[in-house]
């Protein structure tokens, strides 16, 4: 299946280390040269507005879904493809995953990795069988990587998570996990 609209999961901060940025702007240019959709959280600010901002600018497409409760909090962007409003995260997240062929999850907070988690639960549950790929900028997910490692030593996952969730340490290698 040639992946041609995927959702990015990432932070509506900037976070510290400039190497978020600079992956979210290159990822979003080369979806935007790729002719691949962005489907992300449809905020202006952060790493969501770093991508946005991207695609928009290299003549891509960006669709975004933005939650009532949080367009104050994230400021919704008014320069992109499309824009959904919803009523709450739970409808975010189901129209996301619907609009999108695979995923790809950046560095963020809280709202990342319950977007990360639950994606990876309804794949293991065979709700949908879309890559997922982890992109470990600057090692950020180190942690979170060695933890998912833990929970498997220790019983707790089902099967190899590898299987479903894929690690990539760069944005070229992020892309070229969907070939």
């Amino acid at each position: 299946m040639q992946v041609k609209h995927v959702a990015v999961f990432c932070g509506s901060k900037n976070g510290n280390n400039p190497l978020f940025v600079a992956d979210a702007s290159r990822l979003g240019r080369l979806m935007a040269e790729k002719k691949v959709t962005l489907i992300y959280g449809g905020g202006n600010k952060g790493l969501m507005g770093a991508i946005a901002n991207a695609v928009m600018e290299h003549g891509g497409k960006a669709i975004g879904v933005i939650p009532e409760v949080l367009l104050e909090w994230e400021h919704q962007h008014e320069g992109i493809t499309e824009l959904h409003v919803v009523k709450d995260m739970h409808i975010r997240k189901k129209m996301m995953y619907e609009l999108c062929d695979a995923a790809i999850v950046l560095p963020g907070g809280n709202g990342t990795l319950d977007e990360l988690f639950e994606m990876l639960t309804w794949n293991t549950l065979n709700i949908h069988n879309k890559k997922i790929i982890l992109l470990n900028s600057a090692g950020y997910y180190e942690s979170l990587i060695d933890h998912i490692e833990k929970m498997t030593a220790e019983g707790f996952l089902y099967e190899d998570w590898r299987k479903r969730l894929i690690v990539a340490d760069s944005v070229d290698e992020a892309l070229t996990s969907f070939d």
